[in-house]
C-alpha cells in the first residue's frame, strides 16, 4: 500500500514537463498568498524589476518572475492555455525541448521588458515590476505556429491553418502597448520572437536552446527530467520498411512519425523522416 506522498510523486512523475510547470506555478501562487499573510511579499523579491540597478541586485528575477502571478485570474488564464499547449507538445516533442522553448520564452520576455524600460522609459507605461508566465506560454504557441504553420486546427465548426492563430494572437496583443500593462505586452512580444526564432532554427536542424543543455544536465536528477536516448538511424521510416510506409495513408504516415517523436524525441528521427514531417506541415 502506497503512502499519500508516494502516490503524489508517482502521479507527478507521469506529467509532461509543461504540466509540471503548471503545478509549480500553482504551488508558488498558494505559497505567495500564505507568505503575504505573515508579512512577506514574495513578489517583491522574485519579480523582475524595471529599474536596471534593482535588476542587478536580484538577477534571478529574469527567471523567477515567470512563476509569479498577481491574481488568481492571471494565474488561471495562463495555466489553462499552457495546459492545452502541453497536450500538443507531449505528442510532438521531448520534455527537454519543451522546457527549453518555454524557458527561453520567459528569458526573452524578461530581456525585452528590461531593454524597453531602460532605453525608452517615457515611451510606454512601464512603472512596475514584471510577473507572469505569459511570455513562456506565448513562446510555446508561436513555436507550434511557426513549426507547423499549415497544420489545420479547428475552432468549433471553423478550420484554419495554425499560422493564423499566431498572427491573430500578435494582432490582438499589440494594442496592449498603449495600456497600463504595456510592460506585460512587451514581454509577450519577446516570447513571440523567441518561439518564432526557435522554430525557424529547428527547421534547419539547429537547436537554438542547446546552450541550456549543460545546465539541465546538472539539475536533471533533481528536476526529474527524463533522458531522451538517441536511436541509431536506419533506412526504415518510423519503424516500418519503406514499402509498408508508402502504403499507409498520408495521415497514418504522419501519426507513425509523431508516435516515434513522443517515444524517443525529435532527435531520433532520420533526415528522411524530418523532411517528410516538414513537408506535411506545409500542407
Amino acid at each position: 500500500m502506497t503512502t499519500l506522498s508516494q502516490d503524489i510523486k508517482e502521479k507527478l512523475s507521469r506529467l509532461h514537463i509543461l504540466e509540471k510547470i503548471i503545478v509549480l506555478n500553482i504551488v508558488v501562487f498558494a505559497l505567495s498568498i500564505f507568505l503575504n499573510l505573515i508579512g512577506f511579499n514574495l513578489l517583491e523579491w522574485f519579480s523582475l524589476p524595471y529599474i536596471l540597478s534593482e535588476f542587478f541586485g536580484r538577477p534571478w528575477g529574469i527567471i523567477s518572475y515567470g512563476f509569479l502571478h498577481k491574481s488568481f485570474g492571471h494565474l488561471f488564464f495562463n495555466m489553462l492555455v499552457l495546459y492545452f499547449v502541453a497536450q500538443t507538445f507531449s505528442n510532438l516533442f521531448s520534455p527537454r525541448l519543451s522546457l527549453k522553448i518555454y524557458s527561453l520564452g520567459v528569458i526573452f520576455g524578461g530581456l525585452a521588458f528590461i531593454i524597453v524600460a531602460v532605453l525608452f522609459p517615457n515611451l510606454l507605461q512601464i512603472n512596475g515590476p514584471l510577473v507572469g508566465a505569459s511570455a513562456g506560454v506565448r513562446a510555446c504557441i508561436l513555436f507550434l505556429c511557426a513549426y507547423l504553420p499549415n497544420k489545420s486546427v479547428g475552432f468549433f465548426t471553423f478550420r484554419f491553418p495554425l499560422k493564423y492563430l499566431g498572427i491573430a494572437m500578435i494582432v490582438f496583443d499589440l494594442p496592449g502597448l498603449l495600456s497600463v500593462n504595456s510592460g506585460g505586452t512587451v514581454a509577450h512580444i519577446g516570447g513571440y520572437l523567441s518561439g518564432y526564432f526557435y522554430a525557424k532554427q529547428f527547421h534547419k536542424g539547429k537547436d537554438f536552446g542547446s546552450f541550456l543543455d549543460g545546465f539541465l544536465n546538472y539539475f536533471k536528477s533533481k528536476k526529474g527530467l527524463k533522458t531522451v536516448y538517441r536511436k541509431k538511424k536506419s533506412s526504415t521510416m518510423a519503424g516500418q520498411n519503406k514499402k509498408e510506409f508508402d502504403n499507409f495513408t498520408h495521415q497514418k504516415q504522419i501519426d507513425l512519425i509523431l508516435d516515434k517523436i513522443s517515444k524517443s524525441g525529435y532527435e531520433s528521427l532520420t533526415q528522411a523522416e524530418k523532411d517528410f514531417l516538414f513537408r506535411a506541415g506545409k500542407k
